[in-house]
Parts: C-alpha cells; structure tokens; sequence
C-alpha cells in the first residue's frame, strides 16, 4: 500500500466507470489511487487515463499485463460479462477483488470461484451498491424486529441506459474492438449460455442474463439484507409489448425485437413462510428509473424508492408507515449519503482490516440461483425447451427423488 491508499487497477472503464466509480475513487485520495486502468479500447484507455492523470506506462489493453506489470494492492472488475475468470486471475496475483455484477451467469463459475477463494480473510466484495445505501441499511435493522413479514414487493421500472448515463457525458470508442477480440467474446457468451441453458432459444438466454442476472440481482441482494430470503418460485412470466418508439428503434438499428428486454413477473415464498412479488418492466418513453421495495408486516408498512443509480447523492427514500393512536403515522426517511461511496470504503477496510462485506460469493450464488429458479418457473410449465443448469432444475423440481445433488 502507499501509505494509506490502496493502489487500485480498475479493469474495464466503460460506461458505469466512467459515471461512477472513477470519479468516486478520484475524490477519495485519502483512501484511493488510480494506480492502472485497463480496457480492451486503447482510445478509452488513453482518454480516461488524461481525464485521471494516470501515467502511460500504467495504462492497459490486457488485463493479464496489468497484473502482470504489480505495483497494486487490489483490482476493480468493472468489465462487460461474467467477472469469474477475471476474479481468478487476481487472485492468482495476490490480489483482492471489488467485483461489479454480473459476479457470473452460472453456478458452475461461482463453485470454480468458491473453491479457489483465498484462505484467511475476504478476498471480494461484490457490488452491490443498494445493500450500503443507509436507507436500506435502517430497513434491515427495522424489519429484523419483525417476526410477521407477510409479503415484500419489488417494482423496478426501468429506461433505456443511455438516457440515464447522458448527465455522465460517457466518452465511447470511435470503431469497435477488432474482430478476434468481438469473435472471443461471442465464443464465452456462447460457452457460458450452454452451461446455463443448453440448446434453448436465446430469448432465453437473453431474459436471464439482462432482467434478471444483469438487474433484479440487485433487489434479490436487498431482500437479502432485510433478512427476507426467497425459498421457493411459484410463477414467473415473461412477455414482450412493443412502443412506438421501440418500433421505430428496432427499423433504424436493424435490430430484432429479442434483443429488446421483456418485462418480467415472478412471485413465490419467503422463509419465513410470506409471500413475494417480482416485476421488471422495460419502459423506453419512461424519463426515469424507479425502484421500489414494499415490505408489509402485521404492523405497517415499510417501503423504500430508489432513484437511478447514477444521480449520486440522489436519496433514497424510505417511509415506514404504522398505527398511531387509531391513525396512520408515515415517517420519511432520506440521505443524500452515496451509496456507491460507502462501497468503496466498506471494500477499502475489507482490504485493509478484513471487514466482512455485505456480499461475497455465497450471496452472489444465491442470486444467480434465484435467478434461474425464475426462469425455470417461466420455461418448465410451459414446456418451453431449456437445458443446461436451468433445465437440470426443473428436472430437480419434477422428480428430487431422483435429482442429482449437482444443482441445489
């Protein structure tokens, strides 16, 4: 380390890099230096290191160079697709990891990775930004004095990104990246989408990896925080509606409409015996993400709305409503205390003094089995073909008798 700062390498600074986390490790030198960036853009490489005062000798198109080259004390994966191999190779360097979503898209990656983990201390936080945000953290401490949760209930209504990452000015590449490099990348899609669903239709794949993998993961991790843990889907539904404007999108960027994400609805039980409700909705005439969170006890109610994700300091608000002397008393509850920064320290003190995240692997397996606990309850009643790990647990579903302990 250098003095107190951890010397960080950040893989991948597209998009969420560039709105996020580099301008929020830039203001924190206290904690933070930029010590290496890597992408697979040698423009955005070069751009973002200027933007950062990032020395040309530590700057990177090959993530194994970067690690190779030293001089780091942990790595940020903040790259595009499954982070497992990536989360390997650091580890393999000696390094511990802050890993954005998707942590992987199949159990398989993640039992590699829980095999692998370093011995001693935590060696990767997941970026789970919603369970650090201090809405979010009173809900936890409140609904942890419930013993009557009858039903949590999670709305995520969501735009197209590019409107919500306008305000950020996102620097893009001016050609894509070479074809060997787009023709590897296509080829783990394609490994990984057979792991997690054989030979079925990429639609599929599709609803799984963007909906579900790519965003509900982060309302399964906050259901997690409150202690409200799924333990069974009853029904899940997926279906498609298209707007005017999709139509007009789809004609001009020769796009098919399976590559527009669907909505989605899931329901099941909780734990404790409650019920919960799921609903993701892409909305591309919508001007604002809104997430909301509901959970209703014997008592009250408590909910929290989350704004988008990359307005910092964008509170989170949430209201706890419960009987008052025969009336209802609501209490509002909002911060503008970032979310993403209290991350960056909570990952910090994991490095430096071994703090237990809020998410390391075991929660990150639990997602992505949720996930495909979703997508089983979608394809398997309607006889929709799915193989691989999915189809494995509708099989699971229909016969445990016979099931193979492999998926659980």
């Amino acid at each position: 380390m250098s003095g107190d700062r951890l010397r960080v390498g950040v893989l991948g600074v597209g998009a969420v890099a560039q709105a996020v986390h580099l301008p929020l490790l830039a203001r924190r030198p206290d904690l933070f230096e930029i010590a290496a960036i890597c992408d697979l853009s040698a423009e955005l490489v070069n751009a973002m290191g200027d933007r950062f005062g990032i020395a040309s000798a530590r700057r990177f198109t090959a993530y194994e160079d970067m690690l190779a080259a030293g001089g780091l004390d942990a790595v940020m994966i903040l790259s595009r697709g499954s982070h497992a191999e990536p989360v390997l190779q650091a580890w393999r360097a000696g390094l511990p990891v802050f890993c954005e979503k998707p942590l992987a898209y199949t159990v398989a990656e993640v039992d590699e990775l829980l095999a692998a983990e370093p011995a001693g201390r935590p060696a990767i936080l997941l970026g789970y930004m919603k369970q650090y945000d201090p809405a979010v953290i009173a809900a936890s401490e409140l609904v942890a004095q419930l013993d009557d949760v009858r039903s949590v209930e999670v709305t995520v209504l969501h735009p197209p990104s590019a409107p919500q990452l306008a305000i950020a000015r996102i620097v893009t590449p001016s050609s894509p990246p070479p074809a060997e490099v787009v023709a590897a990348q296509e080829a783990e899609d394609d490994r990984l989408r057979r792991i997690a669903v054989g030979e079925a239709d990429l639609d599929v794949w599709r609803t799984y990896r963007v909906p579900l993998v790519g965003s509900l993961a982060h309302d399964l991790s906050v259901m997690r925080s409150l202690g409200t843990i799924p333990a069974a889907v009853e029904y899940a539904d997926v279906w498609r509606q298209s707007s005017a404007s999709q139509v007009r999108d789809i004609s001009r960027d020769r796009r098919s409409m399976g590559e527009v994400p669907p909505q989605v609805a899931a329901s099941g039980i909780l734990e404790n015996g409650g019920r919960f409700r799921l609903a993701w909705h892409y909305l591309p005439d919508f001007p604002a993400y809104r997430e909301t969170v509901r959970v209703i006890h014997g008592a009250g109610v408590l909910e929290l709305v989350f704004p988008s994700p990359y307005l910092l300091h964008a509170p989170t608000e949430l209201t706890v409503s419960t009987l008052d002397d025969g009336a209802e008393r609501r209490v509002i509850r909002r911060s503008v205390t970032e979310a993403f920064e209290t991350q960056l320290e909570a990952f910090a003190a994991m490095v430096r003094d071994g703090a237990e995240p809020r998410s390391g692997l075991a929660g990150g397996r639990a997602d992505i089995v949720d996930c495909q606990r979703i997508i089983a309850a979608w394809t398997g009643p309607r006889g929709i073909p799915v193989g691989g790990e999915i189809g494995a647990r509708i099989a699971l579903d229909r016969s445990p008798a016979d099931a193979v302990e492999a998926v659980h």
